[in-house]
């Protein structure tokens, strides 16, 4: 077998289409839109080579129309978790052999098709599936995605070639970087299109095997990132892509002892549960699984007395509202000083009120709907308790509307209260809370902010003066593992700025960075010595 120290390709930031009127990438997005809709398919398992149907066709529909059915998909059980797993398993011994060079060239091919031949179709199919709008989709499924497999390919090469600095004479030392002895199990969220693939392909990149079940409401777009995987040269049974209830498949997976590891976006509560099964479960596995997730946040912006207002508004509104809120790292609550107040709110008000709300198939629509009807009956609920709520007023939007699609108005609360639910609670809506302090109470908002949630996620603080963004960045070192300065807490971008948290947010193991790729490796130091001792007898045992 030939051998070589191969670089891989430098890579950049995908650029960013604009879907202007009258662009080129205008057109084809809207002729992938017009053909995702006009053909109602059918979704397979992906188990090994096969591709399975099974009994229950269950249907995919819009969130923003949901009468509308963009397709069925083949739903399974627990009986398929089985079958992914030994398919994983039979698939593991090729393909952890196979030169890591070709490993990689897999996924740089991939990230090409969807740079070019896929772009639009899967653009297309996450607009639709999970109600995003054009821009918002291409940010996600292709520009994010299409970075992380660029860059962990790059991070992976970094990684094999960190060697011990040392060999001392007569030794050569050398380490190795070895895929997980089992499967992964990779449980992806709605969200993101570019965390959906991200999340298996990170894993199997180093070698592993994959056992994958996304949300239901993200299969229409994971169905078409396999197909690009496949089309890309991935060998069958690598990443096994399933549809089935997430207790039928845990209660599968957590119970297997080749059980090596999972990597998780989800809520917080999904993810203590998994954390605990895996505990009571832990004397069944052959090895320590590693555990890698991220979960929740209630991610702030704090606005200091100095802070450019207009700037602030701006990143307020983009913050909160861009895809429904539907971020982790949304922007859902604020502190505002008081001698900024009005002209924020009369800026943020009048901004929100030129925002138009519906299907992402209308590009004048900034809101689209949110991804389900439990989502919007969370968030409706919430709206309801403060109309009725003394402590809190809504002081923009709060109408909800499920008749045709989960239509929620981007919603801005103010209250007296910073603890007040709103300003504590992880809603994943359209919300805004807000709490107006006196200027003169910047240092004790540290405070507040650093106290008020369980999560840890993203955040940011708006000054012009210097000593308060020293201070806030000291203060609020451990409340945000994203942190954002004179910037709204959304948008990390892929090799500029890892994206993770701590406390309730996950284990902050960086998704867009080495460190992620290294939790699914396990090191084996080899010492090679060319001239070994042959007698046991060291110098001091000698008398004379």
């Amino acid at each position: 077998m030939l051998k070589g120290f191969f670089k891989v390709p430098q890579p950049s930031n995908e650029i960013i289409l604009n879907y202007a009127p009258g662009s080129a990438e205008r057109v084809y997005l809207e002729n992938a839109l017009a053909d995702e809709q006009n053909v109602t398919t059918e979704i397979p398992m992906y188990i090994g080579a096969q591709r399975l149907s099974t009994d229950v066709k269950k249907p995919i529909v819009a969130p923003h129309r949901h009468q509308q059915v963009l397709a069925y998909c083949n739903y399974g059980d627990g009986t398929h978790a089985t079958l992914a797993i030994k398919a994983a398993l039979d698939a593991k011994k090729t393909w952890e052999e196979m030169p890591w060079e070709h490993r990689a060239s897999v996924f740089l091919k991939a990230a090409e098709l969807i740079s070019t031949k896929y772009r639009y179709r899967l653009n297309a199919r996450t607009m639709l599936g999970q109600s995003k709008n054009a821009y918002q989709a291409e940010i996600d499924s292709a520009c994010e995605l299409i970075d992380f497999l660029r860059f962990n390919v790059h991070y992976m090469a970094e990684i094999y070639a960190q060697q011990p600095p040392i060999s001392a004479g007569g030794v050569w030392n050398r380490t190795e970087q070895r895929p997980l002895e089992g499967f992964v199990f990779a449980l992806t969220p709605f969200n993101f299109t570019a965390i959906a693939g991200n999340l298996p392909c990170a894993c199997a990149m180093m070698g592993n095997v994959v056992v994958w079940k996304p949300a239901d409401t993200q299969i229409f777009a994971a169905d078409l990132i396999m197909q690009v995987l496949l089309e890309a040269g991935l060998p069958p049974g690598v990443i096994n892509l399933i549809y089935a209830d997430g207790p039928q498949v845990g209660d599968v997976v957590f119970k297997h002892p080749d059980f090596a590891g999972i990597h998780f976006t989800g809520s917080t509560n999904v993810f203590q549960e998994i954390w605990k099964t895996i505990g009571n479960h832990i004397h069944l596995y052959k090895s320590y699984p590693r555990i890698v997730g991220e979960t929740g946040g209630k991610d702030f912006i704090l606005l200091h007395p100095s802070a450019d207002w207009q700037a602030a508004s701006t990143a307020l509104l983009r913050g909160a509202f861009e895809y429904q809120g539907q971020k982790c790292s949304a922007a859902s609550r604020a502190y505002i000083p008081a001698s900024l107040w009005a002209a924020i709110k009369n800026k943020l008000l009048n901004d929100l009120s030129t925002i138009k709300m519906g299907p992402p198939t209308d590009f004048s629509n900034f809101i689209n709907a949110v991804i389900d009807e439990k989502s919007f009956d969370k968030v409706a609920s919430y709206l309801s308790e403060v109309a009725n709520d003394d402590e809190a007023e809504i002081i923009y939007g709060g109408n909800c509307d499920k008749s045709i699609g989960y239509f929620v108005e981007p919603t801005v609360i103010l209250t007296q209260d910073p603890y007040y639910k709103t300003m504590c609670e992880e809603i994943f809506g359209p919300v805004l809370s807000i709490y107006v302090y006196d200027d003169e109470d910047f240092e004790d908002m540290l405070t507040v902010i650093d106290h008020t949630s369980i999560y840890a996620l993203t955040g940011s603080v708006f000054a012009q003066d210097r000593l308060a963004i020293a201070q806030a960045s000291e203060k609020l070192k451990n409340a945000a593992g994203n942190f954002y300065i004179n910037d709204k807490c959304t948008g990390a971008v892929v090799g500029q700025q890892p994206f993770g948290g701590a406390r309730k947010s996950g284990t902050n193991d960086k998704a867009g960075a080495m460190v992620n790729l290294l939790r699914w490796v396990s090191p084996r130091t080899v010492k090679e010595t060319f001239d070994p001792p042959t007698d046991y007898r060291y110098p001091f045992l000698d008398s004379n």
